[in-house]
């Protein structure tokens, strides 16, 4: 039996190195997919169509709201941004996982549409870490970094939501945790609902 991909919700922290762990994740192993959004928003210099982005009109946009075909969206800076249940539909046909990077809410409305997606949530060791990381980038200013930290206060409240929480200390290390918890989500009983009846029609057959 062809083994169907599942949906990867990867949250975190602003600082965590969520971007990093996935595209690492990608690169070590072959069966798995980014999702790619869709936005309103237009290409920035560099950026593909369907690569970094969909890119489509907001009218486009809009009547795929209307038609269901987002997985989940939001309204950001005024553009809209969202999954496209298509793309991601045909990558888990095909067997390959799809990691979809969401903050929180949008992480929840994608458990509510498809239960057997597994949430993770990307973590620093400790506080003081998270404020280096951030302050190591250098390109926010200390309001910026503190706003910020006090946005991860507040998903922190919502961590216990999620299935696994993955600690980013050690880059290669949590990569490795990652495809870890994710090859053994596959064999939970709730992600084989098709492998179990036709366990249990045989095993009729096989009685008679």
């Amino acid at each position: 039996m062809k083994r169907k991909g599942i949906i990867i919700v990867v949250s975190g922290f602003s600082g965590t190195g969520k971007g990093t762990l996935m595209k690492q994740l990608v690169q070590n192993y072959d069966n798995y997919a980014l999702s790619v959004s869709m936005t309103t928003r237009s290409p920035r210099p560099g950026e593909k169509e369907g690569k970094e982005y969909f890119f489509v009109s907001r009218e486009e946009f809009v009547s795929q709201i209307k038609n269901g075909g987002l997985i989940e969206y939001a309204s950001y800076c005024e553009h809209y941004y969202g999954t496209p249940g298509k793309y991601v539909e045909a990558e888990l046909e095909a067997g390959r996982d799809v990691i979809l990077e969401i903050e929180i809410q949008g992480a929840l409305k994608v458990k509510e549409k498809y239960p057997t997606a597994l949430l993770l949530f990307v973590m620093p060791p400790n506080a003081t870490e998270l404020r280096k990381r951030l302050e190591k980038r250098g390109t926010e200013s200390p309001e910026i970094i503190r706003m910020r930290l006090a946005r991860a206060l507040e998903e922190s409240k919502g961590i216990e939501k999620y299935d696994f929480i993955v600690i980013n200390d050690k880059l290669e290390e949590c990569v490795r945790n990652m495809h870890s918890l994710i090859q053994a989500a596959h064999e939970m009983p709730e992600r084989n609902v098709e492998l179990i009846d036709n366990i249990r029609k045989e095993l009729k057959n096989v009685c008679v």
